[in-house]
C-alpha cells in the first residue's frame, strides 16, 4: 500500500505520525478540503507529466492550474499528463494519493510558487484518503524537489 510506502519513507524525518488519515476519501483537492476543514487553495496537488523519456510531479496549490504557455517556457515541452493508468506503476502511488514523496526512481518532483503564499499547506500521502500538514519549505526537504517553478494561473 502506497500510504505506508510514504510513512516509512518518512521515518527518516520522524514525521511518520503525523500523517493524517480519513474516513471519508480525500482524493479531489475538493474532498481533501472538506476532509481537513481547510479552504480548498490549501491543497498541495500533485500533478503528474510525461516530460521526453521521463516522468515529473508539479506540486501546485489547490486553486491553481497548469499554464500551458509558462509549462512550456520551463520545460521545453507541452504538458502531457500521465493516464490514470500510469500514475501507479510510473509515479509509485495512485490516483487521488499522488504525492510527491516515496516516489519511483526517477521521477523528479517540481514545486509550483503558488505554494508559497501559505504558512502551511496539505499534501497527500500516498492514499485517496490521507494528507500531512507541511510549510513550502518542509514540502522542499521532504520531497527532494528539483527545484521551485512557476507553471501556474489562477482556476476560473
Amino acid at each position: 500500500m502506497s500510504i505506508e510506502r510514504v510513512r516509512e519513507y518518512f521515518k527518516k524525518y520522524g514525521i511518520e505520525n503525523n500523517i493524517r488519515e480519513f474516513e471519508t476519501s480525500s482524493a479531489t483537492v475538493e474532498l481533501a478540503a472538506k476532509a481537513l476543514n481547510c479552504e480548498e487553495c490549501r491543497i498541495a496537488k500533485t500533478m503528474s507529466f510525461h516530460l521526453k523519456d521521463k516522468v515529473i510531479l508539479v506540486v501546485t496549490a489547490g486553486d491553481v492550474k497548469i499554464d500551458n504557455k509558462k509549462y512550456k517556457a520551463e520545460f521545453g515541452a507541452k504538458a502531457k499528463m500521465l493516464s490514470y493508468d500510469e500514475a501507479e506503476s510510473l509515479v509509485g502511488h495512485k490516483v487521488g494519493g499522488v504525492c510527491p514523496f516515496a516516489v519511483n526512481e526517477g521521477v523528479e518532483v517540481y514545486l509550483d510558487e503558488s505554494l508559497r503564499r501559505f504558512d502551511t499547506v496539505f499534501p497527500a500521502c500516498g492514499s485517496s484518503n490521507s494528507a500531512i500538514e507541511l510549510t513550502p519549505d518542509e514540502i522542499e526537504k521532504y520531497s527532494d524537489c528539483k527545484k521551485w517553478v512557476d507553471v501556474c494561473k489562477a482556476a476560473v
